[in-house]
């Protein structure tokens, strides 16, 4: 017999009382919103160890995605936020070291924002932690498991997608 989760015991508990409740739905969804509630756990605490906001993760993580440099009406089309509002977030980030402006090597009227090593580091920190978590929680499962289970969820986001 399979190990049994909380999942299981959930699930359990409710069939009685919705006797038309699918157990295999029920059960995926369940588990679905557990993990993610997991992760985000575990990406607040990365953040608050490497002493971070989260929308200066983000900021960061967007920036470190586009190379280290980019324009900040870039960076707020990636966050979708207004330009303004990203400005106050780099002033922020600029502050503490993490990014500088830069004179812009294509146009000289604009400036770009550069990801520091210090803001790498921090950045890098806090995915780690998540990354090691991610491996962690995936290594339950081999190879060929991992890409089923990533096949089949995309079949499941493209149907939330289409809405």
């Amino acid at each position: 017999m399979e190990p049994r989760d909380r999942v299981d015991a959930h699930v359990a508990r409710w069939l009685p009382v919705l006797p038309d409740l699918d157990p295999d739905v029920e059960a995926a969804v369940t588990r679905m919103k557990k993990l993610s509630d997991h992760l985000r756990r575990v990406r607040e605490q990365s953040l608050v160890d490497f002493d971070l906001q989260r929308h200066e993760f983000d900021t960061l993580h967007s920036l470190a995605g586009r190379g280290g440099r980019a324009a900040p009406s870039e960076l707020a089309g990636d966050l979708g936020m207004a330009p303004a509002t990203v400005t106050g977030r780099l002033d922020g980030l600029e502050q503490r070291g993490f990014v500088r402006r830069t004179p812009s090597a294509a146009d000289r009227r604009r400036i770009d924002i550069e990801l520091t090593e210090s803001g790498r580091a921090a950045w890098l920190g806090a995915m780690d932690v998540l990354g090691h978590e991610e491996y962690r929680l995936l290594g339950a499962l081999n190879a060929a498991e991992r890409r089923t289970l990533a096949d089949l969820l995309r079949r499941v986001m493209l149907a939330a997608e289409q809405r």
